[in-house]
């Protein structure tokens, strides 16, 4: 009787009931409590509310963060970082789930893995590995482009619309690679090799989704990055979500936020390098017509200036004859000038010589007179001799000969030779 009438009193529940029930139960049977974990998965929804799962190493649970209270968390919400939370257990009811209401965030120090990312970041940054001056420049129209990532993720499908939609003209060579699990790092790094070595691609691509960072770790080895660095073809990375960054990330020649962001860094879109070149064409035609416009009102102004032959050597002829002209005038007045200076000339010589023979010939007259009264041969002529004494001096005086000296007298028409006798000076 009592089990039947409880069984006949009993409700039936509907699921909302049931977990709105649950829920109530959690809340109170669990207050707000502090929660400590590492945070993974972690995204930001356009709303501002910030989802990711907290987790140790035996069991995870997922957290929500409202946006009210997401500022206040500020860089403490990333992959891999360790925390504390204050949230209130309970029960998203519309998907039956159990998760953390989280109220607020303090830092407890990094996960490992995180330690363990950020200690190989650091070191491979030491070697240069990160350096922008080693960044390959993409090429600017590449005629194909390799995908390395899994042939049975959705970041090949994502990626093979986003080219597809892009630019159809491009070829698209996929190199099959495990992007998760143990080893794959290896094989990614071979991966990478193989593509260089092959040298068929103008560009590569290494993407996958998102996920923990557990699962986006095989991109966080150093042989991944030496891998990418050694490739000879440029490599965009796009791994995970926008959040999400890997060592790859650092050592490719591009990041991209995600693999669908890759494939639209890679490939100009068809439609906007159409659009442009119609740009470039519209913008040739113009000036190739402004050019063609301005050569015909050249043609035209030469056109104006242009004489017909027989007309220019008549008037070349006619300024010649004037040229012609204007030479002999301007020839024959200088020699007229000179001839009239020349005969102006000539007469002042003409007049001045005379008078300069006239004046030479009576001072010549006159020296020849007085040279003539000298002459001691005119003197001789007169009855006047010269005595020279043995040394041929003149002698003047008689005491100035000595007795037997001999004397050389000379006459008009000769000369007597005599010895000088006794001296009668006085007569």
């Amino acid at each position: 009787m009592d089990e039947l009438s409880a069984g006949r009193w009993q409700a039936v529940l509907t699921v909302s009931a049931l977990l709105r029930e649950a829920r109530l139960v959690l809340e109170n049977r669990l207050p707000l409590s502090w929660v400590s974990g590492e945070i993974s998965n972690f995204s930001r929804a356009t709303s501002g509310h910030c989802y990711f799962t907290l987790k140790d190493e035996q069991a995870q649970v997922d957290c929500i963060l409202y946006r009210s209270r997401a500022a206040a968390a500020g860089s403490e919400l990333k992959n891999g970082v360790r925390v504390e939370v204050r949230a209130l257990p309970t029960l998203y009811e519309p998907r039956g789930r159990f998760q953390l209401q989280v109220e607020a965030v303090r830092r407890a120090g990094l996960g490992p893995l995180y330690e363990r990312f950020l200690r190989l970041k650091d070191s491979l940054a030491r070697e240069g590995m990160f350096d922008a001056t080693l960044k390959r420049p993409l090429p600017e129209h590449p005629a194909s482009v390799g995908v390395l990532t899994s042939p049975t993720g959705a970041a090949l499908h994502d990626v093979l619309t986003s080219l597809r939609r892009r630019n159809p003209a491009v070829r698209v060579i996929v190199y099959p690679t495990p992007v998760q699990g143990e080893g794959a790092a290896k094989r990614i790094a071979d991966a990478l090799a193989n593509a260089s070595r092959r040298n068929e691609c103008d560009v590569l691509l290494l993407v996958r989704g998102g996920g923990s960072i557990e699962d986006l770790w095989q991109f966080n080895e150093a042989e991944v990055a030496r891998a990418i660095r050694a490739s000879r073809i440029p490599v965009i990375v796009g791994v995970g979500h926008e959040t999400d960054f890997t060592i790859a990330d650092f050592a490719a020649d591009l990041r991209a936020p995600t693999p669908t962001a890759a494939a639209e860094l890679s490939v100009p879109d068809a439609t906007e390098v159409r659009a442009r070149l119609s740009r470039l064409a519209w913008s040739l035609a113009r000036e190739m017509g402004r050019r063609l416009d301005y050569a015909m009102q050249s043609v035209d102004s030469f056109s104006r200036r242009l004489i017909h032959p027989a007309e220019r050597l008549r008037q070349s002829a006619s300024m010649l004859g004037q040229l012609y002209a204007r030479l002999a005038a301007s020839a024959s007045r200088p020699l007229d000038l000179l001839a009239y200076r020349l005969s102006r000339a000539s007469l002042r010589l003409s007049s001045g010589t005379d008078r300069l023979i006239r004046n030479v010939g009576g001072r010549v007259v006159r020296a020849q007179t007085g040279l003539t009264g000298l002459d001691p041969r005119a003197v001789l002529a007169r009855g006047y001799s010269i005595t020279l004494g043995e040394s041929g001096s003149v002698v003047t005086r008689a005491g100035a000969i000595a007795e037997g000296e001999r004397l050389t007298t000379i006459l008009a028409d000769g000369q007597i030779d005599s010895v000088a006798g006794p001296s009668r000076a006085g007569l």
